[in-house]
Order: structure tokens, then sequence, then C-alpha cells
């Protein structure tokens, strides 16, 4: 007899949230919900490999918002892969792998690394980062998180 995993409640989250990266010290960023986007990315500036412990790493900084200060952060290199831009042309990006976190729920997701500074905003979670997780995206309303107890 099969076992049925317990059916989790739909969680409707706006075209735009506010939403932290736990595991690169990131809270509260602002990011546009994209389903039309495969991967997600973050708006990350100064980016520069260097290897620990024999390992691919990646340090950059990180921008909240227009009038947040730049934050430091590093990761482990998940991924270089050939992403194509707002203008349709492939790129090659870091990939990283982060813990994304909404209200109380968190999961990890892929994240490509790219200069945004002419984006509106700084990340951008493509429906990879979705998939899996009883998502669904009200495209009419933003902030859904915040009234959940954010």
């Amino acid at each position: 007899m099969k076992l049925k995993k317990p059916k989790r409640d739909l969680l409707v989250i706006g075209w735009l949230e506010h939403l932290d990266l736990p595991d690169l010290g990131v809270n509260q960023i602002k990011a546009k919900i994209d389903t039309g986007a495969r991967t997600s990315a973050l708006h990350a500036i100064g980016i520069e490999p260097f290897e620990q412990d024999g390992e691919d790493w990646v340090r950059f900084q990180v921008q909240t918002d227009e009038y947040a200060p730049l934050l430091w952060a590093e990761a482990k290199i998940h991924d270089r892969r050939h992403i194509k831009n707002t203008s349709g042309i492939p790129e090659e990006r870091i990939v990283i792998r982060t813990l994304l976190k909404l209200t109380d729920q968190s999961w990890p997701i892929s994240v490509s690394l790219t200069d945004r500074t002419r984006m509106t905003f700084p990340m951008i979670v493509g429906r990879t980062a979705l998939k899996h997780h009883d998502v669904a995206v009200h495209t009419r309303r933003a902030n859904l998180t915040r009234k959940l107890g954010r």
C-alpha cells in the first residue's frame, strides 16, 4: 500500500513579494515573481569567483532595494549556464543554490547572479523556483505574504 503525502495548503503570493535569502544574510528583498522566466536571478555586483577547500565559490555584493546598503555574500558555485537576458541574448552566468523563505515556508532554489542595476527589481523569482511547492501567483495583487505574518 502506497502512502500519500498530506496535501499542503496552497500558498497564494502576489506578483511582487518581499522575501528572504537567509543563507546569504539577505532579508526583505523586493522580488518580482516572474513565471515567464525559467531561472531566478539576483542583482549582484563585484562578482568574484574564488576557490575554497578545493571547491569553486563566489563572493558578491547584493542590494535589497535602491536605498539599502550593499551587503557582501558568499556561496558555493552550483553551475555556470548560458541564460537569456531581458533582451533575449544568452550570457554566461554563475548559478548558486540558496534558501528562499516566504512566510513560514522555505526551500532551496537556483539563482543566477547578474547586474540588474537598470532593472526595476533586484530579484526575479522564476517558475522553476516555485515548481513543486504548491504556490499560486495572484497577478493583480502584491505583497500578499506580508498579510500572512511577514
